[in-house]
């Protein structure tokens, strides 16, 4: 199955690169002019336009006695650092019961 499906794309490219070989000869080979539009008021002076708010539809609501989240103390949660965690385990490996029989076989 898996020979049909790599059949079947071989088939694919190879047909994709046949089009695109006999279509690249539809192309023209004559130079086309590109031709750029001029702007003359490019640099002209003008009066500036009037002036827009950009709060314009938006609403800010307070009401008594509300505070910004940010003056709120927040509560402090410790977070063990990574050395000292690592540092941890690696004194609790230390420290953990070994294996006292080392059986082997041969």
């Amino acid at each position: 199955m898996k020979y049909l499906w790599a059949f079947c794309f071989l088939v694919f490219v190879g047909v994709t690169g046949a089009a695109a070989q006999v279509g690249g000869g539809a192309l023209s080979n004559q130079p086309q002019i590109f031709n750029i539009p001029s702007h003359p008021e490019h640099a002209a002076i003008q009066a500036l336009a009037r002036e827009e708010s950009l709060l314009e539809g938006s609403t800010v609501t307070t009401a008594k006695g509300e505070v910004p989240l940010w003056d709120t103390p927040q509560k402090v949660t410790y977070v063990m650092p990574l050395g000292d965690v690592a540092r941890f385990y690696r004194k609790e490996h230390e420290m953990a019961k070994k294996a006292v029989l080392v059986k082997e076989n041969f």
